[in-house]
Parts: C-alpha cells; sequence; structure tokens
C-alpha cells in the first residue's frame, strides 16, 4: 500500500516504513504529524482511490530529524565586464518516517 501526499508545495509517493525529507514542519524530533492533503492512495486489493475517496484517507508519521541540507552554491557570471556574484544556499528540511496510511 502507498499513497501520494502534499506537503510544502511538492507531491510525495510514500508507503508505511519509509523516510521522506520534506520541507521544513514545526515540532521536536519525536513528534507525531498528520499529512492532510491525500491526492491518491494504491491500496493492496490493486485498486487505486482517487478524489474524494482519497481526500478521506489520512497518512500520519514521526519527526526523526530536523536538520539542513548541503550548501548549493549560485555563481552568476557575465563576461567582459567586473561582475560575478557567488551566493550559498542551505534549505531546510524535516525528515519525516511514515508510520501508516488510513482509509
Amino acid at each position: 500500500m502507498y499513497a501520494v501526499i502534499k506537503t510544502g508545495g511538492k507531491q510525495y509517493r510514500v508507503a508505511p516504513g519509509d523516510t521522506i525529507r520534506i520541507e521544513r514542519v514545526d515540532g521536536k524530533v519525536g513528534e507525531k504529524v498528520n499529512f492532510g492533503s491525500v491526492l491518491a492512495v494504491h491500496t493492496d486489493d490493486k485498486k487505486i482511490l482517487l478524489g474524494a475517496d482519497a481526500g478521506k484517507a489520512s497518512v500520519s508519521g514521526k519527526i526523526v530529524s530536523q536538520g539542513r541540507a548541503k550548501k548549493l552554491t549560485v555563481l552568476k557570471f557575465k563576461k567582459g565586464g567586473q561582475y560575478k556574484i557567488s551566493r550559498g544556499h542551505r534549505q531546510n528540511y524535516t525528515a519525516v518516517q511514515v508510520g501508516d496510511i488510513k482509509l
């Protein structure tokens, strides 16, 4: 059984036991998280639930860690002039272990 959830403006395919990195969610390590927006559910009976049926389902998990991703370097450069800008960025994330999918 797996589900497609939407959180942080992105969609994720999750199954019980999976660990996913999502956009930062408030909470401490060990707290429970419920994902409200379920887009689709694939059951063990090879059925796919979409729309209102999938909206009734709920996916829950627990926070494993809060962290920051590796640094990305953004370099803007134009030849011929003295234009070079270098910036770094580290995105915050929350690692969540998916617990169960309830229909």
